[in-house]
């Protein structure tokens, strides 16, 4: 009976990891676990294997700043007033006492000069939206280049495109806050690219500002959108994304022991979460740097806003740059229909800079449907093994690029002593030049470092070892390649370009082929064709080579 009554006291319970636990802590993590599944949830996923690379830390970094943004967000939210009531001011900043104002400027500057750490905390959340901005977009493009977005990741593109589009958004909404001239001048420049959309602009002018400019609503609309719904948004998205890089296993680039099917690397617990934690505060610790160092939107020199003036040099933050460039460089044409007048000079812009953008999202789709492949890819692509798409991005860039040239002219121009209208022309012809440029130009070198490649293989690395002859001649020895440069230089796949099929069948009936699949013909042979990629190295050329026929 004592044997049996012992056995049964030490059984284990169903759902509890040990039958007396051994401390308080213990026991609460039983009753979580009986609960919740803790442990066996953490147990399958806390060994996830994540591969080490530089370029897998741009994604850390955009996660990192989002945290600091909600974090120091909070903070501020505690002492901003997003009101427009008039008040005047009388506080620490001697130059503007007196001075009518609005209460959300008040609260700024009372922010600033009387919060202690207020300044600080308004400039690492400044900068911290802008390194959050930066990164989402070298993140992007670094998916981008190396073909991460292909199956099954395709819907997770979609989710960082939007985290990026949205993040470009709030952030122009929370840089308007604070209501002074700058901010307010931002604001104008967006009433009048919403009253150039024809028929419904006035509408949505009145909907949005809830009357004629300036009107009292719009800083706490705009404080709203900025705090809540766009942040919910973000929220939802990024946990969404990180959900599906659980889901499927991390992409690699290629290496000795990596394939399609496994993940070379380290396990999520204890080491890459340990490297994590010290890259979050390695971030923080810089961005707060950054922040103690340079001031960013020193409102108190631009003063309250007041419709009737513009600040000099009003700029926006970098990644409005883009609208910004469309707005300036466009000419100002205006076409009167029916007693109204369209104006072309902001619709137009207002219509491109979406098309811009959204191009870049759309990529991963079209170039699924050209190549036709279905297969679940995890090994990434090195960009030069993939010309077409590299010159693509490239060309994308040197777009972007060009347009915040032409969002800066003003600057550039006084700064650097140029003509403000050579800027102008300069944008204009290089919005439509610069990207054919940029493509063939950087087609041309990735086929250029394919060909280095192809030669590495066969002929080995330059020595620096000259070598003379029996007859005279003078030639550098080569050294041959270890087996993992091999590999990586060799392990990358190169489709074939589809062929159109006979124009008439085996019965002599003649096919009819659509535009799209002979649009589809063209576009693969651009893609893989003799054009578009270098055909690499055989292991039949590689050991008639390394015999000893012509190898030095």
């Amino acid at each position: 009976m004592s044997s049996a009554s012992s056995a049964t006291t030490g059984a284990t319970k169903p759902g509890s990891t040990r039958a007396k636990p051994a401390n308080k802590a213990e026991a609460a993590a039983d009753y979580l676990d009986g609960r919740l599944g803790i442990y066996s949830l953490a147990k399958a996923n806390l060994r996830k294997i994540f591969p080490d690379h530089w370029s897998f830390m741009l994604g850390e970094i955009c996660l990192y700043t989002f945290i600091i943004i909600i974090l120091t967000g909070v903070y501020l939210t505690l002492f901003f007033k997003p009101s427009m009531g008039e008040v005047v001011y009388h506080g620490s900043y001697a130059p503007l006492n007196g001075i009518k104002m609005s209460e959300a400027y008040a609260s700024t500057m009372n922010i600033s000069f009387e919060i202690r750490g207020g300044l600080l905390i308004r400039q690492i959340h400044h900068w911290a939206a802008i390194v959050f901005v930066a990164a989402m977009l070298v993140h992007m493009m670094r998916v981008f280049f190396t073909g991460a977005f292909r199956k099954p990741r395709e819907i997770n593109w979609v989710f960082g495109f939007l985290l990026l589009f949205l993040g470009m958004f709030d952030g122009f909404m929370g840089y308007s806050l604070p209501d002074d001239l700058l901010s307010g001048t931002g604001i104008r420049f967006m009433e009048g690219a919403v009253l150039a959309m024809p028929l419904v602009g006035s509408y949505l002018q009145m909907f949005i500002y809830g009357g004629e400019f300036p009107g009292t609503d719009i800083v706490p609309r705009l404080f709203t959108v900025h705090v809540l719904l766009i942040p919910g948004i973000m929220l939802g998205l990024l946990v969404a994304h990180l959900i599906l890089v659980f889901y499927h296993k991390h992409t690699q680039f290629a290496g000795a022991g990596k394939t399609e099917e496994n993940v070379v690397g380290m396990p999520l617990m204890p080491v890459y979460m340990a490297k994590a934690g010290g890259f979050f505060f390695l971030v923080f610790g810089i961005i707060a740097a950054v922040s103690a160092i340079a001031t960013v939107n020193p409102i108190w020199a631009y003063g309250p806003y007041r419709p009737d003036q513009v600040s000099t040099d009003a700029q926006p933050d970098w990644y409005m740059g883009m609208p910004e460039g469309l707005i300036r460089a466009m000419p100002g044409w205006e076409i009167p229909i029916w007693g109204h007048t369209l104006n072309l000079g902001v619709f137009i812009p207002l219509m491109l800079f979406p098309a811009v953008l959204f191009s870049i999202a759309f990529y991963p789709f079209i170039e699924a449907w050209i190549t036709g492949d279905k297969r679940e890819r995890h090994i990434l692509d090195r960009p030069r093994n993939a010309p077409v798409r590299t010159a693509v991005g490239a060309a994308w860039i040197s777009e972007y690029i060009v347009l915040l040239i032409g969002g800066g002219n003003d600057l550039i121009a006084t700064h650097l002593h140029l003509s403000i209208n050579d800027i102008t022309y300069f944008v204009r012809v290089s919005f439509f030049l610069m990207p054919v440029v940029v493509f063939f130009i950087v087609k041309r070198w990735c086929l250029g470092l394919q060909r280095r490649d192809k030669e590495k293989v066969l002929h080995g690395r330059e020595t620096g070892v000259i070598k003379r002859l029996p007859h005279g001649e003078f030639i550098e020895v080569h050294a041959q390649l270890p087996q993992d440069k091999l590999f990586k230089l060799t392990a990358h796949e190169q489709q074939q370009p589809l062929e159109l099929p006979a124009e008439v069948d085996e019965n002599g009936v003649k096919r009819k082929l659509g535009r799209g699949t002979k649009l589809r013909a063209k576009l693969s042979k651009g893609y893989f064709g003799d054009q578009g990629q270098i055909a690499k190295p055989t292991a039949e050329e590689h050991h008639e080579i390394t015999s000893g026929h012509g190898h030095h």
